[in-house]
């Protein structure tokens, strides 16, 4: 087998000191990632890790944080709609942005994180 990238393991996005409890409220339960518990030498640093289908996403505490506003994982979503309503409704704003065989939109985590929520179309 050559070297060389197999897959990805995690995604990590940068958060402001004091961040888990949001975290916690906007990965966890609204879109309802699994949290998983970080290893013990890295609890000290703050932030919390999910699950994320077989990869995980780290919410990392970053001093002087500024939130990253192009740069973005997407996510693919079961449930494209219903997540839409349930965000929109927590007065989270939305910004559609279709392409072709894709429904995506973008919004923004508590910290003004960009992210891409994904459906692939059949």
């Amino acid at each position: 087998m050559a070297a060389g990238v197999t897959r990805i393991d995690h995604i990590q996005i940068a958060a402001p000191a004091g961040c888990e409890e949001a975290a916690r409220e906007f990965y966890g339960a609204i879109l309802g990632l699994k949290e998983i518990e970080k290893p013990e030498a890295l609890r000290p640093r703050g932030g919390c890790w999910f699950e994320c289908g077989d990869q995980q996403l780290h919410v990392g505490v970053e001093k002087n944080f500024r939130p990253a506003k192009k740069a973005h994982p997407a996510f693919v979503v079961a449930d494209f709609d219903r997540l839409r309503k349930k965000l929109a409704k927590r007065g989270i704003v939305l910004m559609d942005d279709t392409i072709p065989g894709t429904r995506r939109f973008y919004a923004d985590d508590p910290w003004g994180n960009r992210l891409e929520f994904v459906e692939l179309l059949a």
